[in-house]
């Protein structure tokens, strides 16, 4: 299993390196994330490690203290599962010192709900022609078929954009601060201000070469 690990964003900045450039900054709180449960291929059927995130949690039901009781761990507000197999055991803490500056991720989460829209917006569509007379500058045009006579499931039509799960790939951490669990990553990453995401390492791009499949 890659290097992943469970973050809260709490927002932007401006940060300086030493050469004196300035980037654009999104700063993480990741982890401490404990280990709660191991998956094995052998009895779950899969690989994968459930880890916890938000000590303190202010409401908690009986069957999620019980599994954090069981586990030895102090319950916390959220409950993932990062995939892939781990050397980690039950009761260990995956924190930020598994990343090291200048390492690749990628940072998954919900993006912002922007309510309803319309294809232009939503799907980036072009627009008609801007003359007098005319009136589908901002119409969706034909969405059914010659022959079909139906429209067709999953046409680019109007409709609720955003909150949908997101990942941005590749991202550069500039700086990491094992102090106060904090990532500081080059660019923006899905989500509002206090929304749960999940920093993975970045796997390595596979270019395909023109004639091979």
């Amino acid at each position: 299993m890659g290097t992943s690990l469970l973050a809260r964003k709490l927002g932007m900045a401006q940060v300086f390196s030493e050469d004196g450039r300035c980037y654009g900054v999104t700063v993480l709180e990741a982890g401490p994330c404990p280990v709660v449960q191991v998956k094995s291929l052998a009895v779950d059927g899969y690989d994968g490690v459930q880890v916890g995130f938000g000590a303190n949690p202010k409401k908690i039901n009986s069957p999620s203290r019980g599994h954090f009781d069981a586990a030895g761990v102090e319950p916390h507000r959220y409950l993932r599962e990062l995939p892939g197999s781990s050397d980690a055991a039950v009761g260990d803490t995956l924190t930020v010192s598994a990343f090291e500056v200048g390492q690749k991720v990628d940072v998954s989460g919900v993006s912002k709900g922007k309510g309803f829209a319309g294809q232009h917006k939503r799907h980036n569509f072009g627009r008609g022609p801007v003359t007098h007379g005319s009136h589908n500058i901002r119409q969706a045009g034909s969405v059914g078929s010659v022959d079909a006579a139906r429209t067709f499931k999953g046409l680019p039509m109007a409709g609720h954009m955003g909150a949908k799960r997101s990942t941005v790939q590749r991202l550069e951490i500039f700086r990491v601060d094992e102090e106060r669990n904090l990532l500081l990553v080059k660019g923006a990453v899905p989500g509002a201000t206090g929304g749960l995401l999940m920093v993975s390492q970045s796997r390595p791009r596979i270019r395909k070469v023109r004639g091979q499949h």
